[in-house]
């Protein structure tokens, strides 16, 4: 059930077409005092009167008109009050911080062939890798996501690779925890004003997902172990991996990113609200 008298966050929303072939939203509410989730849905005729930024990831809201289907276990709002608006992600000075310590680390990439490829991307895409969000439901789906979350994984292979020292070809990690997600540049477009990420539907007509473009890249250019390495890091076919980690006699370093990149996407600055 909802309640008018309490106040809820926005964790996700999306805008589908129904089998009538008008939109739908469907809006996912944390209860800010419990954390419980209620599932909502929004007609296209509602969805027109509303600013997209009321849909921000983070904002609080008040649900002031809805009804509540038992069979369905949702709710089907007609009106929404914003509370609090949330940010849309990092500011300026944020940003710049974050983008200082990944081109320091880009600098420790002993391979000068590898780290020439990286500085030549971040080069070209810099104004849309400090921009983009690193997902649009999970984790870190926020202005500078990605870039946030990149760090993050950076970060977090320094202290694992302590633990390893001498088993380990640091340059290689650093360039995967780099590259893994480089695609997601062009996977998502995120609206500017609004916050709201959406698939990109021309990328997605050449790629299957961002992992293949990392892969498929780093291949071509001769760095085997660094694609080897994104191949396994969503760890599970059916969670998108090129390779799967239960297949058998893996190399070792395959294991890595997957374990990298899942402790920043539970554990790093996974929400807005954290940044």
């Amino acid at each position: 059930m909802f309640d008018t008298e309490k106040n809820y966050e926005v964790v996700t929303f999306a805008i589908g077409d129904t089998k009538s072939g008008t939109k739908m939203g469907k809006l996912q509410l944390k209860n800010t005092e419990d954390d419980s989730i209620l599932n909502c849905i929004m007609w296209e005729e509602t969805l027109g009167r509303m600013d997209g930024k009321l849909f921000r990831s983070g904002n609080v809201v008040k649900i002031v008109s809805a009804t509540y289907n038992e069979k369905f276990n949702n709710c089907l709002v007609s009106a929404l009050e914003l509370v609090e608006e949330a940010k849309l992600g990092l500011d300026e000075d944020q940003t710049k911080e974050a983008y200082k310590t990944l081109q320091a680390y880009t600098e420790k990439i002993s391979n000068d062939k590898l780290k020439a490829y990286i500085k030549e991307l971040l080069s070209q895409y810099e104004a849309e890798f400090k921009f983009a969000p690193a997902a649009k439901l999970m984790h870190h789906n926020y202005r500078g996501g990605l870039l946030t979350h990149t760090v993050e994984c950076l970060e977090i292979s320094d202290k694992i690779m302590e633990l390893f020292a001498g088993k380990i070809n640091k340059s290689e990690v650093y360039a995967a925890c780099i590259l893994h997600d480089f695609g997601k540049i062009f996977e998502y477009n995120m609206d500017k004003e609004t916050g709201l990420i959406e698939y990109n539907e021309d990328f997605k007509k050449e790629w299957v997902s961002h992992s293949q473009w990392g892969f498929s890249n780093c291949m071509t250019h001769g760095f085997k172990t660094v694609a080897k390495m994104i191949a396994t890091h969503h760890s599970r076919s059916d969670w998108g991996a090129i390779v799967d980690l239960n297949e058998k006699d893996l190399e070792p370093n395959m294991y890595l990113l997957h374990h990298i990149d899942d402790l920043s996407a539970k554990y790093g600055k996974v929400s807005v609200k954290d940044i």
